[in-house]
């Protein structure tokens, strides 16, 4: 074309839609930026009237060609559009034409149409696709697509060389989110830390038999933030996620059962009450799981047979003991009432440490329960005017409120200055663990700051250095040693001990935690004179 004429143009297209010579009508589209409006929009026009495998590719050229001319007309990629919703056989022959070099308006359309016809052809063309972002577009609508046929080449990306185009097929196959892709996504676990957790979401979004089966798994992972992760995320799942909890209390593996027995109470359905009680009436060797179970109990509501609960209250550790009166509390009836007098009247030393250990659990029922009888007054106020000043002033509102002020004047007693004494920092997500901290610091002669939250302590830690910190190590959102390394950023080990207080007996958790600055392990349950020994490697105790 010689001379850029517009009625020639306009001649010149109609007679190449005529015979179909695409070739001389690209040749006048090439000019379409050189003419007037009127004249791009008559072109276009004729050429919309085409036939649709005629027009398609000339208009995907246009916009591929031309990004600019198409923005400013934005008729082309509207009539592309259009054209390929209307005739998805056009789609399929496009996405197979290897005269159209960039599909990415035919791939992308095909993802939002959820067109599964499309299946075959786009892995066809994934075979022979070598540029990465056409690869990774492929990929993320045959996940939009969710046509089970994808399965097998999605996989064969989860072990690509391409890190994002393995984060890609994950997800993809997420979206299929069949039992067989859920399979193969389990079968990619277990070799990197950060795509297991990708994974992991993507099971309890889907929470079919598969993912529950997966996610309850990890609970024996060796990594804490695995753990933390599955755990938060069966509690999230709630009901659905407690017939395969239930099934792990049958096992031997203490650890597994602690944070079973975590879950459980957390999800907090009736359904697993019964379990729980019958891996009780086992008599667990490990305190840690019998302490977990009474935790438990005691966010579930026991309908029945609670009665059984009091045997935990001379349990040969005061943690376990904690746990079951607080149980016993949560579910107090007339019946355990009656039975735990019987216990105390004897005023022996079982009576004593039961009397003790309603004491610092702060168990309203059960305390009131008791506040009148001179026996428990006088076992009482053997411990309650040198308790904690928390627990002190908490029973002594509660007895006024019930008009025993005559018990509530014999509870104050003198306290030694709190500004003397030594603050320790412990930080714990079980609200029990640091009503048991508050006790057992206080006795030790400290002044115990508490936080359930790892964050909430590490900003009062950048504040005010305490003389040590102890931390649990399974917690949300924080671990105990993502909490050890923030500390480690303001204090030396030398300057601000650090003893990790765990009921996790893994090997490797206990390298990551000496790794990340941890002076010391406690292994979970603790008492006075087990916290004493621990600490006094590092500071002073009484």
């Amino acid at each position: 074309m010689a001379k850029l004429n517009a009625e020639h143009m306009i001649e010149e297209i109609q007679a190449n839609i005529q015979t179909g010579d695409a070739l001389k009508a690209r040749l006048v589209l090439d000019h379409l930026g050189t003419v007037d409006k009127k004249t791009q929009n008559r072109l276009l026009y004729e050429l919309s009237r085409g036939e649709m495998s005629f027009t398609v590719p000339l208009l995907n050229y246009l916009l591929v060609a031309y990004p600019e001319l198409a923005a400013g007309l934005p008729i082309i990629r509207e009539t592309l559009i259009s054209n390929l919703i209307a005739y998805p056989d056009i789609l399929l022959k496009s996405l197979a034409d290897l005269e159209i070099t960039d599909k990415t308006l035919m791939i992308e359309l095909a993802g939002e149409l959820k067109f599964e016809e499309a299946t075959p052809a786009l892995i066809d063309l994934l075979g022979g696709t070598s540029g990465y972002v056409a690869i990774r577009l492929i990929i993320e609508t045959l996940g939009l697509i969710g046509n089970p046929e994808s399965i097998n080449t999605l996989t064969d990306y989860l072990y690509s060389a391409d890190r994002e185009l393995i984060i890609a097929a994950i997800q993809a196959l997420g979206q299929v989110g069949t039992h067989t892709a859920m399979h193969r996504l389990a079968e990619r676990m277990g070799t990197d830390n950060e795509l297991d957790l990708i994974i992991l979401g993507i099971f309890a979004d889907v929470q079919d038999q598969v993912s529950l089966d997966k996610l309850n798994d990890t609970l024996r992972s060796h990594y804490a933030h695995m753990r933390i992760y599955a755990k938060d995320e069966l509690i999230r799942i709630g009901v659905k996620a407690v017939p395969v909890l239930i099934e792990n209390l049958k096992e031997g593996d203490s650890d597994l059962l602690v944070h079973t027995l975590n879950v459980l109470g957390d999800i907090g359905d009736e359904s697993a009450i019964m379990p729980i009680r019958a891996l009780l009436n086992t008599l667990p060797k490990n305190a840690n799981v019998r302490f977990a179970a009474y935790e438990a109990l005691a966010l579930l509501p026991l309908r029945k047979g609670a009665y059984t609960l009091a045997s935990g209250l001379t349990d040969s550790e005061d943690h376990v003991c904690t746990a079951a009166a607080r149980a016993i509390d949560r579910n107090f009836n007339e019946i355990l009432a009656a039975g735990i007098k019987n216990m105390i009247r004897a005023q022996n030393d079982e009576a004593r440490h039961i009397v003790k250990i309603i004491v610092n659990a702060q168990v309203d029922n059960l305390f009131l329960c008791l506040a009148k009888e001179e026996y428990f007054q006088e076992m009482a106020l053997v411990y309650l005017p040198h308790s904690h000043r928390d627990i002190k002033n908490h029973y002594s509102t509660l007895l006024k409120q019930q008009g025993l002020e005559a018990f509530a004047a014999k509870i104050s007693g003198g306290e030694a200055d709190v500004s003397a004494r030594i603050k320790v920092c412990a930080v714990d997500d079980s609200r029990m663990i640091l009503n048991i901290y508050k006790a057992t610091l206080h006795e030790l002669g400290f002044e115990p700051v508490l936080f359930e939250f790892p964050a909430g302590a590490l900003e009062w830690i950048a504040r005010e250095k305490p003389a040590l910190v102890l931390t649990d190590l399974n917690m949300p959102e924080i671990s105990g040693i993502d909490l050890t390394m923030g500390i480690r950023k303001l204090y030396a080990a030398d300057v601000l001990p650090v003893i990790m207080v765990t009921t996790q007996s893994d090997i490797q958790d206990h390298e990551a935690a000496s790794k990340a600055g941890v002076n010391d392990i406690l292994v979970k349950p603790f008492n006075a004179e087990s916290l004493r020994i621990a600490m006094g490697k590092y500071i002073k105790v009484q």
